[in-house]
């Protein structure tokens, strides 16, 4: 009953840049989000949510910001492209969002981010690490929090080299703009440290059509699979693979949903790797994920902690410290201008920076692996089985 009620999305009527007066006349800033919250990638779009819900409601428990109470409007995008456009331009048209916050996938943001920045309105922690959204000259209202796809990309191939003696490396992708972005971050990264790809197969976005990219893999007798896609399609490819008895590492990118992988897996999952981007959800020896954990049972007992909704927390908080920095009457600049002026930000031990040509406040790249009880452990290298 309590996700019911906090998935209810209040029609707010302000001003064009974004506070408008709520049911309690109490001025509220709205923040708007198109994301998957159905579909092949629903884990990753309500995970979001739900990260930047425990950050609104907990700064609104405590007064909200310079007064003002934060709002999330959610629409659903499916993880399509053409329904991002559409949900954005209806939260900046018709909802009067004071910024965008908390979209998911390359593709879709792809497509909705010029939107965006044509009605001058923030694009904020996108859940994706594609390189077009780190250009802070030509878009000067996104800010990034997560480290980008070609440096998770590159951590990869340092632990499966240095650390295994790996260099039969190949590439499992969705065949869209996202999986493109780890593909060149992969192809980069491999030329840096002297290798190349042996194989590079894909499988179309929103489907697990995946049978024979696994058994290309196979005959390329791969020692390595990077995988850049969705966690059901992952999932699919991998539990094949042990079916057929080839069993190379598998390492993904952090966009998997690292529960749903888990999950989907069961027992295939033992040994495989995901590169994360945000701190292990339960590590409450940080500050910040301790806030986090509390954030999050006070809004919903049952959630667990993951590291999708820790990385909506942390979009949630940014927000939030953009807003405290840009003083009693926020504007839109004021709030983009904020950030790229405050330097070194803590937040609860998770460091960000930004600056005027830097829209990316974090570059830590974590590794992790599911053990035999499909459960997530952090990692400092790879090991051999």
């Amino acid at each position: 009953m309590m996700m019911q009620m906090l998935l209810i999305i209040l029609v707010v009527v302000g001003t064009p840049w974004g506070p408008a007066r709520a049911a309690s006349d109490q001025e509220t800033i709205v923040f708007g989000q198109s994301a998957a919250l159905t579909g092949p990638a629903r884990e990753l779009g309500i995970g979001m949510r739900l990260g930047l819900l425990a950050a609104f409601s907990e700064v609104n428990r405590k007064g909200g910001v310079h007064g003002y109470r934060l709002q999330l409007e959610s629409l659903d995008d499916r993880y399509e492209p053409e329904a991002a456009i559409a949900n954005t331009r209806a939260l900046i048209e018709e909802h009067k969002v004071f910024a965008l916050i908390g979209a998911v996938g390359t593709p879709t943001s792809k497509s909705a981010q010029p939107v965006s920045t044509e009605a001058g309105v923030p694009y904020i922690a996108p859940f994706t690490g594609a390189e077009f959204l780190r250009d802070a000259k030509k878009r000067p209202n996104v800010v990034n929090v997560r480290a980008s796809y070609y440096q998770e990309t590159e951590e990869m191939v340092v632990r499966l080299n240095e650390d295994l003696g790996i260099n039969r490396i190949s590439i499992f992708y969705q065949n869209d703009s996202f999986g493109q972005a780890g593909l060149n971050g992969l192809r980069q990264a491999v030329n840096r440290h002297g290798l190349t790809l042996i194989e590079e197969v894909y499988y179309t976005r929103n489907t697990e059509a995946v049978k024979i990219a696994l058994l290309d893999l196979r005959r390329a007798n791969a020692e390595a699979v990077v995988i850049v896609g969705a966690y059901k399609p992952a999932a699919t490819m991998i539990r094949w693979a042990r079916r057929l008895n080839f069993n190379p590492y598998f390492i993904n990118i952090s966009f998997i949903g690292s529960a749903a992988l888990a999950k989907a897996l069961g027992p295939d999952g033992t040994g495989v790797y995901v590169t994360q981007v945000v701190p292990f959800p339960r590590d409450t020896t940080l500050p910040i994920v301790a806030q986090y954990q509390e954030a999050l049972q006070a809004i919903d007992t049952r959630s667990k902690p993951s590291f999708v909704s820790l990385e909506g927390y942390l979009a949630g908080r940014i927000a939030i410290e953009g807003l405290q920095l840009a003083g009693p009457t926020p504007t839109r600049k004021g709030f983009l201008q904020a950030l790229v002026r405050a330097g070194d930000m803590d937040l609860g031990g998770f460091h960000l920076r930004y600056g005027v040509d830097d829209n990316q406040g974090s570059d830590r790249v974590y590794l992790t692996r599911i053990d035999n009880k499909g459960q997530f452990q952090a990692v400092d290298k790879m090991s051999l089985p």
